[in-house]
C-alpha cells in the first residue's frame, strides 16, 4: 500500500476539545500511519477530502507560533484525539516536540496517548509540565494479534516505555482498548501493568462506520467460534457481555485491591497508590442496569 505523505498549513494546532477528559486537543498531524484495523478516526476523511484508505496518508501541520500560549495556563490539552502524536514519521518532522516546546512553561496540564515508545524522546521535555500523564493503548499481549491489528510498536516495547516514565515520576496510564470480546485477556494486561501506571481505562469495542465488516470479516475468518457472540453484541445489541464483564472486573480488583471507579480520580490520589480502574464501557447502560438490579 502506497504511503502518500503532504506537508499542510493549519491556522491553528489547538482546538477545544469536547471530550470529557480534557480542555483542548491539538492533532499535529492528519492521518496516522498505524493504520489500526479499529481506528475511530478514520471518520476524519469525510471532513478531509483523502481519497487514499486510513492509514495510508498523512499531512504533516505547520502552524503560526502560537502568540499567546499563556491563555492554556490551567488547561487540559490532550495530544492527541484522532491522530498518534508519536507515529514514526514525529522522528523526522518533530511537529510534536515543536508543540511542546512552545507550551513549555505556561503551566498547562498535559496529557498524552500514544501507542509509541517515541515518546521516550521527550520524556525531560514532558517531564517539566505539571500533573503530566502519558496513556499507552494496549488491547492485548498477543504480538500476533496485536500485529494483525495495527503497525504500531510491539506490546513490549510501549509497557518498557511505560515503566520508564512511571520511574520517572510521571503518571502513566494502561489504556486497554479497545477491548475485543472474546480475545482482550483484560485481567492479564491489569496483571502486566499494574506496578508501573497509576491509571487504567476500560474501553469497549465500538464497531461503527467503515470498518465494522472489517472487523467482522477478520473475526469470521479467524475466530469464526466468536461469529454468534459478535452478533449478539453489534448486532442484536445484547449488553450481557458487558455486564459480565463489569461483574470480572469489580471481583478482580476487590481481589487486587484496586479501586474500581467510574470516573477518573487518579490525580487525586498519591503517585505510589495503586492504580485506579476505570470502565468506561458502556457506562450509562451499565449503571442504570446496576442500580434497577440494586
Amino acid at each position: 500500500m502506497p504511503i502518500v505523505i503532504r506537508n499542510v498549513n493549519v491556522k491553528s494546532v489547538m482546538t477545544k476539545s469536547n471530550l470529557p477528559v480534557s480542555d483542548y486537543s491539538a492533532n499535529p498531524y492528519t492521518g496516522c500511519l498505524h493504520a489500526c484495523k479499529y481506528c475511530y478516526a478514520s471518520f476524519m476523511k469525510r471532513f478531509t477530502n483523502h481519497s487514499e484508505e486510513w492509514g495510508s496518508f498523512l499531512d504533516v501541520k505547520t502552524w503560526p507560533v502560537i502568540k499567546h500560549p499563556e491563555k492554556y495556563s490551567g488547561s487540559e490539552v490532550f495530544l492527541s484525539s484522532v491522530t498518534d502524536p508519536y507515529q514514526p514519521q514525529e522522528e523526522k518532522y518533530c511537529r510534536t516536540r515543536k508543540l511542546l516546546e512552545e507550551l513549555q512553561g505556561h503551566n498547562v496540564r498535559l496529557s498524552i496517548a500514544t501507542k509509541s515508545d517515541l515518546v521516550l524522546r521527550d520524556i525531560d521535555l514532558i517531564k517539566t509540565f505539571p500533573n503530566a500523564r502519558v496513556s499507552w493503548s494496549i488491547n492485548t499481549l498477543d504480538e500476533d494479534f496485536r500485529r494483525e491489528m495495527d503497525k504500531a510498536v510491539s506490546i513490549e516495547r510501549r509497557l518498557t516505555a511505560m515503566k520508564k516514565f512511571h520511574e520517572a515520576g510521571i503518571r502513566t496510564t494502561c489504556f486497554i482498548s479497545p477491548i475485543f470480546p472474546g480475545i482482550t485477556d483484560v485481567p492479564a494486561i491489569i496483571d502486566r501493568a499494574k506496578n508501573q501506571c497509576n491509571l487504567v481505562w476500560l474501553e469497549n469495542l465500538n464497531l461503527r462506520g467503515d470498518y465494522r465488516p472489517v472487523i467482522l470479516s477478520w473475526i469470521h475468518e479467524h475466530h469464526s467460534e466468536l461469529d454468534g457472540l459478535y452478533h449478539e453484541i453489534y448486532s442484536a445489541k445484547n449488553l450481557s457481555y458487558w455486564f459480565e464483564l463489569n461483574g470480572v472486573m469489580e471481583d478482580y480488583c476487590l481481589k487486587n485491591n484496586l479501586p474500581y471507579v467510574r470516573n477518573d480520580d487518579s490525580m487525586r490520589r498519591p503517585f505510589d497508590a495503586p492504580p485506579v480502574v476505570v470502565n468506561y464501557f458502556f457506562h450509562s447502560e451499565i449503571v442504570k442496569h446496576k442500580e434497577k438490579r440494586d
